[in-house]
């Protein structure tokens, strides 16, 4: 992936940066001349990628604060966060456990918040960028996704508070969320196979974009770079929709 130096000399985390989309942000990030710090709860993998791309790797589980401020304790400044590690919980509000629903939001909303409170004074020196990963279901409800509907709506609306708080305070922080429609990285595959049919409900979100075919990781990792980069300067507080029309 050869890059035009668009984020060159920033220092990103990126959260869920070992598969996936994450996977894909982190590698466009270093092409772009970024110094990435790879954040993820899967260790082997996280440590094999930054090997490969002469980066360095931090454990954590996102819904813990005390790993996130011992991560973020191994960086001296940050310009660019993605809160980007997030799981998906297939089931209706019906089918959902407490306990499921919960740990759907420890990750994904818990996650967002600790990141977005104790990066602060990693950034608020120099300004930076703080990008939240949401999803074409934080605007659209499905009826099997409670769960996840539930709490990438929290994600999307969280991230205008904190854009209001970061601009307010004069940090010369911006914060944003993108909302990818269905994308095929290992996640969906996951989801899948909680299912009976994962063909079926594999069709179904293609079905569910005007397009007529899911999305790729490197069209959701072009607007993040958008966002990472002094090119969005003016964008904050603001939904970025990636989603083949599925919103619409």
């Amino acid at each position: 992936m050869a890059g035009q130096g668009r984020i060159a000399g920033k220092i990103a985390f990126v959260t869920g940066g070992a598969s996936g989309l994450g996977l894909d942000i982190v590698r466009r990030f270093v092409a772009e001349g970024a110094s990435v710090v790879i954040a993820d709860i899967d260790t082997a993998a996280g440590e094999a990628l930054a090997t490969e791309l002469g980066q360095r790797f931090v454990k954590l589980d996102v819904s813990k604060e005390a790993e996130w401020l011992d991560a973020l304790a191994t960086c001296e400044r940050i310009d660019i966060l993605v809160n980007n590690a997030g799981i998906t919980t297939h089931g209706s509000i019906e089918d959902l456990t407490l306990e499921a629903f919960r740990h759907e939001f420890s990750v994904d909303v818990d996650g967002v918040f600790l990141g977005c409170k104790h990066v602060i004074p990693k950034m608020k020196d120099h300004g930076g960028s703080v990008i939240n990963m949401s999803s074409m279901c934080g605007v659209r409800a499905q009826g099997d996704l409670a769960a996840y509907n539930a709490a990438k709506a929290a994600v999307t609306h969280l991230t205008k508070s904190v854009a209001l708080h970061y601009a307010r305070k004069g940090y010369g922080i911006r914060c944003n969320s993108v909302h990818p429609g269905a994308i095929h990285t290992p996640i969906l595959d996951k989801v899948m196979a909680q299912v009976a049919d994962g063909q079926a409900l594999y069709d179904s979100w293609v079905a569910t974009h005007p397009v007529g075919r899911l999305g790729k990781p490197e069209e959701i990792s072009a607007i993040v770079l958008y966002l990472a980069s002094d090119e969005s300067a003016f964008a904050t507080g603001a939904e970025f929709r990636v989603d083949g029309g599925s919103s619409l």
